[in-house]
C-alpha cells in the first residue's frame, strides 16, 4: 500500500475540530484510499460490512421478482440488466449501502495530491471461471472498450471531462482518450489512469453499473456461459421470463452460500408481484412502489426495507427543439409545480421535495439553497415574455405506467401546470417500451437512480454530449462549471462550486424536479443477508436461503 494521500490529515483535522461531518469524513478519505475499516475507526466505529459477515447457512434456491431484460452488451447497459450480470462480472470498486466505495477487483487505490494520477492495484489470486488470471491487460482492455465512442456507453458522461478529448470529424464532435498514456500499464497487476483534469470520484465512477470487467476473448458480449470473475455463472436466460445462476464452488470472495439465484420477471402488474409474493413464486421483489407496500404491509412471513436515496424522475423536453429550446418556458414549467405538496400527495413520508437542479440533501456535495416556491403569476409573465401570453401547448408527455408513482406525479404535475396555462396530455407507457425510446422522446418523464455523488448524476444527465443526456442540455457554462467541481478536495470550497451549478440548473436547466424517493423492498424471512442498497443493487454472494 502507498503512503497515505496529503490531504487526509487535513480531513482528520477537520474532523476533530467539527469541519467536516462523519459522513463527508468517511467518503472524502474513502475515496482517496483510507480503508473502510481505517475511515470507521477514526470515528470510533467498525465497519458495517465486516459487521455484517456472520455465518450463513449454505445452499437453496432464491428466487427474486425482478424485470429480466437483455444483457447481450453490458458496457452499453442502461437499466436493470446489470444485476444480472454483476454476480458473474464484478466491478473494480464496490460501493455500499452506506455510501462507501471498497475494493472489488481491485486491492487497493491511491491517488496523486492533484487527483491527476490514480494507481490501481488488482487482488493477486483471482481468476476467471476459464481458470486465467484477471491482469492489468484485461482492465485495460474493459476500460479502453468502455471510453471508446462506437461502445455507447454512459460512461462517456461520467468521465468526458477527465479522461476524452472532443475532435471533429465528418462535420460533428466526436471523442477519444485524451491521451495515448492515458491507461497506462504498470506491471501485470497495476495500472494507471492520468488523467486529464482533476477528479475526485474516480473510485466511484468504476462502480457505474456498466463497468462490468468483461473477458476480452468474447468482444464485449454476455450470455450464458459467459466468462467471469464472480460468485455465480449465468446458466440460462429468456428475456421478459426468467434468468438463471448457479453458483461457483471456486469464488475467489467471500460466498456464495446459495445454490442458485434466479430472476423471475412478474411484468408491469403490481397485483402480479403482491400474488406472486403470497403464493410462494417467489422469496422477495427487487423492489416495490408504494401501492405494492400497502398490500405487502401486514402479510405474514415478509420482512420490510427502506432507505432515503437520491433517487428521482424528473420531466424534460429535448432543448434542442421547440418550445423547450426557450429557457422561459423551461422556468416557467417549473415555477408552476409546488413540489412540497407533490411530493407529500404521491409519496407521503416515503420521499422528500425536489428543488429542479438534481442534487440531493443526500448528497454529500448538496448545497442548500434559497426556496423555489410555486409562483403561478411568475411562470405566466415568463410565458408571456416568450411570446405565450396565452399559454403554451406542450403535446405529449410519455410516461411509464409502472412504477405507479411516475403516473402520479405526472398527473399531479400536468394539472398544476394548466393554472400557469401550460397544457399537455399523458402517454402511458409498458414500462419495456419506455425503455427502448427513453433518451428520443420528444417530452418525457424519466426515472433516474441514485449515485452516491450529486456530480456524478449531473455528468451522467446533463454534461454536453454524454449518452444519456436526454433532454440534449449543452451549457459550456454548466459544464466548466463540473469539470471544476469533480476536482475539488475541500468540502466547503466544491459546495460553493455546487450551489453555482444548482442555481443554472434552477434558472436555465432542461428539467422540472417534483421529488426524491426512498426505495423499498420485501423479502422472505428465510432470505438472510439481504441489505437495501440505494441503487437497488443485489450482490448474490452476500445472500443464503434458510431452510
Amino acid at each position: 500500500m502507498s503512503a497515505e494521500h496529503a490531504h487526509i490529515p487535513v480531513l482528520k483535522r477537520e474532523l476533530a475540530e467539527n469541519k467536516l461531518d462523519r459522513r463527508e469524513f468517511l467518503r472524502l478519505a474513502t475515496l482517496l484510499g483510507l480503508s473502510a475499516p481505517a475511515a470507521y475507526g477514526l470515528l470510533g466505529g467498525s465497519d458495517p460490512v465486516r459487521a455484517a459477515q456472520v455465518a450463513l447457512p449454505r445452499g437453496g434456491h432464491l428466487r427474486i421478482g425482478m424485470a429480466v431484460q437483455d444483457v447481450e452488451t453490458p458496457h452499453s447497459y442502461q437499466w436493470w440488466e446489470h444485476n444480472i450480470t454483476r454476480n458473474v462480472c464484478e466491478y473494480l470498486t464496490k460501493t455500499g449501502s452506506d455510501n462507501i466505495t471498497r475494493p472489488c477487483l481491485l486491492q487497493d487505490w491511491s491517488a496523486s495530491d492533484d487527483l491527476r494520477i490514480w494507481t490501481l492495484r488488482l487482488r493477486r489470486g483471482v481468476k476467471w471461471r476459464s481458470g486465467r488470471d484477471l491482469t492489468a491487460d484485461d482492465v485495460i482492455w474493459n476500460l479502453r472498450h468502455l471510453l471508446d465512442e462506437d461502445t455507447g456507453s454512459s460512461v462517456l458522461g461520467l468521465m468526458r471531462g477527465y479522461m476524452l478529448s472532443v475532435y471533429e470529424e465528418g462535420g460533428r464532435q466526436r471523442t477519444r482518450i485524451w491521451d495515448a498514456n492515458a491507461i497506462e500499464r504498470v506491471d501485470s497487476h497495476t495500472l494507471r489512469l492520468n488523467c486529464k483534469i482533476p477528479q475526485l470520484a474516480v473510485p466511484e465512477h468504476l462502480f457505474h453499473y456498466p463497468c462490468h470487467i468483461l473477458d476480452p476473448e468474447e468482444g464485449g458480449r454476455f450470455g450464458p456461459r459467459s466468462n467471469g470473475t464472480g460468485a455465480f455463472d449465468l446458466v440460462e436466460h429468456e428475456v421478459g421470463k426468467r434468468s438463471l445462476l448457479a453458483a461457483r464452488t471456486d469464488y475467489w470472495g467471500d460466498g456464495p452460500h446459495l445454490e442458485t439465484m434466479e430472476f423471475v420477471d412478474l411484468g408491469d402488474d403490481p397485483a402480479a408481484a403482491v400474488k406472486a409474493l403470497a403464493a410462494g413464486r417467489v422469496h422477495g421483489l427487487h423492489f416495490v412502489d408504494s401501492v405494492q407496500m400497502d398490500a405487502l404491509k401486514f402479510q405474514p412471513r415478509l420482512r420490510h426495507y427502506s432507505t432515503p436515496t437520491a433517487d428521482t424522475a424528473v420531466a424534460r423536453g429535448k432543448v434542442t427543439r421547440p418550445p423547450f429550446d426557450d429557457p422561459r418556458v423551461r422556468k416557467a414549467m417549473r415555477l408552476a409545480i409546488d413540489t412540497e405538496t407533490t411530493q407529500r400527495v404521491i409519496l407521503g413520508e416515503h420521499g422528500l421535495p425536489a428543488e429542479h437542479h438534481h442534487v440531493s440533501p443526500v448528497h454529500a456535495d448538496y448545497a442548500r439553497l434559497e426556496p423555489f416556491g410555486r409562483n403561478v403569476a411568475a411562470a405566466k409573465a415568463l410565458l408571456a415574455q416568450a411570446g405565450h401570453s396565452n399559454g403554451i401547448d406542450l403535446g405529449v408527455i410519455d410516461c411509464k405506467a409502472a412504477p405507479s408513482w411516475e403516473f402520479n406525479a405526472v398527473q399531479a404535475m400536468v394539472e398544476q401546470w394548466r393554472d400557469a396555462g401550460i397544457r399537455c396530455k399523458v402517454n402511458l407507457m409498458p414500462a419495456s417500451e419506455y425503455w427502448r425510446v427513453w433518451d428520443k422522446t420528444p417530452f418525457g418523464f424519466t426515472e433516474w437512480a441514485h449515485r452516491p455523488l450529486g456530480v456524478m448524476a449531473l455528468g451522467l444527465a446533463y454534461r454536453s454530449g454524454g449518452p444519456w443526456n436526454e433532454s440534449e442540455y449543452a451549457n459550456p457554462e454548466f459544464d466548466r462549471l463540473l469539470d471544476r467541481a469533480e476536482g475539488i478536495l475541500d468540502a466547503d470550497e466544491r459546495r460553493v462550486v455546487l450551489r453555482q451549478i444548482e442555481r443554472l440548473m434552477q434558472g436555465d436547466g432542461p428539467i422540472v424536479q417534483p421529488l426524491w424517493r426512498s426505495v423499498a423492498t420485501v423479502m422472505d424471512e428465510k432470505v438472510k443477508g439481504f441489505q437495501m442498497h440505494p441503487t437497488r443493487y443485489i450482490f448474490g454472494n452476500e445472500l443464503a436461503l434458510e431452510s
